[in-house]
Parts: structure tokens; C-alpha cells; sequence
């Protein structure tokens, strides 16, 4: 089954199609996380929702790890199945997973121990509400880590294992439940941020539950569990090769610090209740392009240990066409639509939106950029060259942002803090059409 979907021939319809089901569960997990901070800004307060975005570096982290664990083996485990090794790919998987599970226990233990201190360094003690906030939601979440790196690691290997439409129905299903939950606890129960984070880990502990269900009882021809082999080589190739989506994570717990302290600085916690829309916004506009990205992946992945050349070619350069004409899409999509998800979570006239509202207008011109950035780091994870994956990654997403948040408000004040991460994405795409020209003799790919 697997050998099959990875090893056909595809045309640029079929490669939509593949892609479609991740590209769906990435912007339905987008709209239900937006979901979430709508009902914490609507139905407790701007605080509650500074609170969620205080905690999200911590949040951040553990899903950088579970994403360059997904990554990271999906690629090394459609290579070994285009080179026909299947018995040895699923040794290598069975072991992957296990080892994200002791890690997500590891993150669970040590971040319950530590958290109190962990707030105080993230700016949470800048009032009393705001750390109690960020205190309970934090506890609940860190208490669920192992299953959110199970879930984030399943939505990668059920694409390598040919069924991306059923990643997208437990994802679904877990969406709408977590939905449901959050009316139901934070509206009719009025538990307030205790109720979003109850919602959205049972919301993570269903579809993971339901993948390892899946891994267990299915014994086709594709990927399921069996007895592991203990290689270290393995989990470590694993990580280098997952690295850079790892970074990009990791660096984004570090930029959304800053975005933090330098809000609390020139504005207070409206400040950061206006970032925090933004990362909704644009979680809900760009998914069509860390979906796509992810989605191809293992069909790259694949080409590229079979050796199929032509396909290679074909899939890149329609990828390119693809992100590029998406990206034109999105940014006039992000003009029409911004304003009126602004509008939804805070409502029109507060001072929160007139933050947003203002800094979206700028922030937004990254989004023509990000597309190429995002698919290009995510071709060489694909490829099996993690480095230059994670210097794509480290540049882009911590670097150039960094240098931004450091020099432009000292220049334009608040609006300068907008400016970083458009800046950060221009100059981030000179350094992958760097990349992709360099190496295109090495992988074939053009």
C-alpha cells in the first residue's frame, strides 16, 4: 500500500491530492487553537489571553521536539522503504516512537518541578492574575506533554505510511470535541482558563490515543509497531535530521519572548494579548504552506532513495509554482480576512484591537515570503541534509528576527517590533534561493 502511493508517477493534480488531507488537518488545528483563544478572550478576559502566550514558549518547546522527531524519522523512514528495506523501517519507527514518549515524560516531570520559576522567567510575575493564569494552564498542559509529542509525531508517520486522509479525521474529530469542550467548561461551567486547557488536552490525548490504537492493530504492508531494535544511530540521525524544524520551533519560544517583554515594555498586557492574536492569525492563514510542505515530504523522501530523478524534478518545480502562487493568494486573502478575525476575538473599538489592527497591516507582508522559506528548509529535511535545513531555520526564524527586535524599535517604537519578522522573511529567502541554486546538481532537483 505504501510502495504503491510513494512509488507512482505524479502529476501536478495528484500531488495536491496527496497533499490536500495535511494541508486540512494543519489549518482545522489552526482554527481550533484560534477557537480557543477566542473563547478565552470573549469569555474571561485579555489577561487569560496573555497568559496563554506567556506559557507558549514552554509549549513551543514541546512541540519542537515532537516535530523533529516526526520530521526528522518520517524522512529517514520513507527513504529506507523507497530503498525496500520495510522490516528495518519499522524497527527504526517503533523505536522512534518510544523514544518521544520517554522524552515527552522527561519534559513532563521536569517542567512540573520547575514551572513557578520557569513563569517568573517568562514575564508571568508582572502581576499576580497573570501568573495564577499561566500557573493553572501550564500544570495541565505539562501534565499531557507525552501525548502532545505523540500526536504531533503521528500526524507526520501516518502520512509516511500512505494515510494522510485518516490524519485528517482524527485530527478532526479531536477539533471538534475540543471545540465542543471549550463552550461547554468555559461557557456553561465558567471554569475559565482551567476549562481551555482541560479542552485542548483532551483534545491532544483523543487522536493520540486513537494513532497508537492504529499502529498496533494494523498489519499491512505499511508502517505498525513491532519488536524494536535499540540504535541510537538511529534516534540520533533521527534528530539531526529533524533539526531545523526544531529550531524554527525553538526560536520561535525565543522570539515570542521577546515579542512579550518588549510588549510589556512599551505597552503592558494589552500589548502581548495583541501578539497573541497575531500568532493566531497567522497560524490560521499560513497552514497551506507547513501543510503542503510536510505533506510532499515523504513523497520526495521516497523519490529520492529510489532514485527517480525525473519525479524528483517534476515534484520540485511544481512545488515551487505552487507556494508561489499560494503566497500571492494568502497575502491578499490576509488584507480581506485579518481585520475580521481581529474583529471576532476582541471586538471592535478596544485597545487590543487597535494594536492588532495596526501592527497586522505590517506583519502581514511576510506572509509573501514565508511560503518559499518554509518549503525549502522542509525539501532538505526531506532530502536528508538536516544542516542546511537548520541554518535556513536558524536564520530565519531566530537570527534576522532577533537582530529586528534588537535594532527597529529603538528606530519606529512599537511598529518596529511589527517589522522584524517581514524583514526577518525577505532576507530569509536570499539565503534559501542561495541553497536551493547551490545544491541543485547535487539532488537533482532542477
Amino acid at each position: 500500500m505504501v510502495a504503491r502511493e510513494l512509488n507512482k508517477p505524479y502529476t501536478l493534480k495528484s500531488l495536491l491530492g496527496y497533499a490536500a488531507p495535511t494541508i486540512a488537518v494543519m489549518l482545522f488545528v489552526s482554527i481550533y487553537t484560534m477557537v480557543d483563544g477566542i473563547f478565552v478572550a470573549r469569555y474571561v478576559n485579555a489577561t487569560a489571553l496573555s497568559a496563554i502566550n506567556i506559557f507558549l514558549p514552554i509549549y513551543t518547546v514541546i512541540f519542537a521536539i515532537a516535530l523533529m522527531i516526526g520530521t526528522g524519522g518520517s524522512a529517514i523512514i520513507a527513504k529506507k522503504m523507497g530503498e525496500n528495506k520495510y522490516e528495518e523501517a519499522r524497527s527504526n519507527f517503533t523505536f522512534i516512537v518510544l523514544c518521544g514518549i520517554f522524552i515527552g515524560l522527561l519534559i513532563s516531570v521536569l517542567g512540573l518541578i520547575f514551572i513557578r520559576p520557569l513563569l517568573e522567567f517568562l514575564g508571568a510575575g508582572s502581576s499576580e492574575q497573570l501568573f495564577e493564569y499561566t500557573l493553572t494552564y501550564g500544570k495541565i498542559i505539562l501534565l499531557f506533554s507525552p501525548f502532545l509529542i505523540v500526536q504531533m509525531m503521528f500526524e507526520n508517520f501516518f502520512v509516511t505510511s500512505g494515510k494522510p486522509k485518516l490524519s485528517l479525521v482524527i485530527t478532526l474529530f479531536g477539533g471538534i470535541v475540543n471545540i465542543v469542550l471549550d463552550y461547554f467548561f468555559i461557557v456553561i461551567l465558567d471554569m475559565e482558563i482551567k476549562g481551555a486547557a482541560i479542552a485542548t488536552v483532551i483534545g491532544i490525548v483523543i487522536p493520540s490515543s486513537i494513532g497508537i490504537a492504529y499502529f498496533i492493530l494494523s498489519k499491512n504492508r505499511g508502517l505498525y509497531f513491532v519488536k524494536p531494535r535499540i540504535d541510537g544511530k538511529v534516534f540520533l540521525n533521527t534528530c539531526l535530521n529533524g533539526s531545523s524544524e526544531m529550531v524554527t520551533n525553538l526560536s520561535s519560544s525565543v522570539v515570542t519572548l521577546a515579542f512579550n517583554l518588549l510588549m510589556l515594555h512599551y505597552i503592558g498586557v494589552d500589548g502581548v494579548a495583541a501578539v497573541t492574536i497575531m500568532l493566531y492569525l497567522m497560524m490560521f492563514l499560513t497552514p497551506v504552506f507547513m501543510g503542503y510542505s510536510v505533506g510532499i515530504a515523504p513523497i520526495i523522501s521516497y523519490k529520492y532513495g529510489s532514485q527517480q530523478i525525473n519525479q524528483l524534478q517534476f515534484i520540485v518545480k511544481k512545488s515551487l509554482f505552487i507556494i508561489g502562487i499560494s503566497s500571492f493568494a494568502i497575502v491578499g486573502l490576509s488584507y480581506v480576512l485579518g481585520p475580521v478575525l481581529i474583529e471576532v476575538m476582541v471586538g471592535k473599538g478596544s485597545n487590543v484591537y487597535s494594536i492588532a489592527i495596526d501592527g497586522f497591516r505590517i506583519f502581514c507582508i511576510s506572509f509573501l515570503f514565508m511560503g518559499l522559506n518554509i518549503f525549502t528548509s522542509m525539501l532538505f529535511t526531506a532530502l536528508s541534509n538536516g544542516k542546511i535545513s537548520a541554518i535556513i531555520s536558524f536564520l530565519r526564524t531566530l537570527v534576522f528576527v532577533l537582530i529586528g527586535l534588537l535594532l527597529l524599535p529603538l528606530i519606529f517604537g512599537v511598529k518596529g517590533i511589527w517589522i522584524a519578522i517581514p524583514l526577518a522573511e525577505s532576507l530569509s529567502i536570499i539565503v534559501c534561493i542561495y541553497f536551493l541554486i547551490r545544491k541543485r546538481k547535487v539532488y537533482d532537483y532542477f
